[in-house]
Parts: C-alpha cells; structure tokens; sequence
C-alpha cells in the first residue's frame, strides 16, 4: 500500500532534548503519524551507530534512514538495516586548509564503511568501533564527511575560517558552537531524502520535514521546492526560520508535537 506522505524528522533539538530523552509527547505522536498511513523516517547529522537507537525508541518501520547530513542512507532488507548509498570526497585538501588555521582542534572522519576515525576522544562524539590515529591518517581514505570540534572558537570563528579555506568544494554546516561538520559537495538531507522519495514513488508535495539546525536548510528548500512542508523548531536561529515554511514551538515545549498533529 502506498504511503500517504514522506515525514523526514531531524533528531537532535527537535526529537529530542539535550539529555537524549524524548521530547514531550512526540512518542506518541510518531505512532499517531505512522499508523495513519505516513512513511516516517529520520534524516539526520548523526552517524548511524548513533542514530539506530532513536529509531528503535521511536518504533519506526520506515525502510530508510538519512544519516550523516545526507552523505549515507541506511535501508532495512528483511529486517536488517545495510548502507544502500553512501557518497564520499577525498579529505586530505580539506584537513590541510583547517589544520593551517585550527591546529589545535579535534578532528574526526568517518569512512565509507561507516568506521570513524578521531585525534581525540571526545564525549559528544559516538566512537564506538572508532579507532585513534595521527592527524595524518585521517586524509588517507575517501570520507564521508569531516567533523571539526574546537572550544576555544565561537560560530563567528568558524565562518571565518570557512571563508579563508575557501572551502567551496565541500558542503558544511555549523551545527552548534565549535562545531563544523563537513559533506561532499552537494550532498545534504535533502539530497538524500529525494532519491528516498523517488523509490518509494511519492508525491513531492506530501513531504514533510522538521528540524532546528543550519544543517536542516537544504531540506527544508528542498521540501518546499516541490510544494511540501518544512516545519523549523521554535528554538531555531533566524536564519533556520526563515528558510523554513513554518514555525513550530520549541523542543522542550513538545513542537514537533505540535507540528506533526497537523497531519492528522
């Protein structure tokens, strides 16, 4: 049976809160989604080793999963889910440009195989099967996107840093403070989310999206380009906002909650 639309949900701030319990009431609400007839699937920065779990709390049957901000797609095959379509860049050029101008930051590569590999071990980051090596080891292998954290440097620093690299060949996003995470060029949600819609043969303008972040832009355009929804959290910064179709309340008042209702 076809599905009655496509609902792409980001995780982070807009499932759920920053101690990884849900959002008020968007549990129930996904059930309610799902079990009137909508495909409801994730599509978020998070690799998959961290995003497997939120899939399993929310319940969802979905065949695919956007993970890595577009760069990998996971699809269950009897039950099992296998990486269908992952698309890398070579880092070496990238790293050279940041190591230049953030030495002393934390740097982090995930492969096409989905291991990632780090300088150093950091809390934020899902390293489970990740291995430690040198700076050097990072750029030997094709990737499937380039994470950069560095305390010490606020948003403003890193769009300074981004226009002095020059990184034009490379799409990225800001995703929190000293935060910078990098994808192949024209790679994003949406990308992904558009050859997921194709397969499944649905109706561009029965999509769906939400989210909070600068890395949600290129669905939300996406979304309304075709003549969907694109749903921007409450908590979202004004650039987020504006790109975005709607405006929703913020996550720890249940705004995705909210939203997604409106489907019903």
């Amino acid at each position: 049976m076809t599905a009655r639309g496509l609902v792409g949900l980001d995780i982070d701030g807009t499932i759920i809160l920053p101690d990884e319990t849900p959002s008020p009431g968007v549990l129930d609400a996904v059930t309610e989604v799902r079990e009137a007839g909508y495909e409801v699937m994730l599509a978020t920065g998070r690799s998959w080793a961290g995003t497997r779990h939120i899939e399993e709390m929310l319940g969802l049957t979905a065949e695919y999963a956007v993970c890595s901000n577009g760069a990998v797609t996971m699809r269950r095959v009897d039950g099992e889910w296998q990486r269908w379509h992952v698309e890398v860049f070579d880092p070496a050029p990238v790293l050279k440009l940041l190591a230049e101008r953030l030495p002393d930051a934390n740097y982090m590569v995930e492969l096409g195989t989905g291991e990632r590999l780090f300088t150093k071990h950091l809390d934020d980051w899902t390293l489970d099967g990740g291995r430690q090596v040198g700076f050097d080891e990072l750029g030997a292998t094709p990737v499937s996107r380039i994470v950069v954290v560095s305390p010490q440097h606020d948003e403003a620093d890193f769009e300074r840093v981004v226009a002095e690299a020059g990184l034009n060949e490379v799409s990225y996003a800001i995703g929190w403070t000293a935060w910078l995470d990098i994808a192949p060029q024209g790679v994003d949600k949406g990308t992904a989310l558009e050859r997921v819609r194709g397969q499944l043969d649905l109706p561009h303008d029965r999509v769906f999206v939400a989210g909070d972040g600068r890395n949600d832009l290129g669905m939300f355009a996406w979304a309304l380009f075709g003549g969907g929804r694109a749903v921007a959290m409450g908590q979202a910064v004004d650039e987020v906002q504006r790109v975005a179709g709607e405006l929703t309340g913020v996550v720890e008042d249940g705004g995705l909650t909210t939203a997604l209702r409106t489907l019903l």
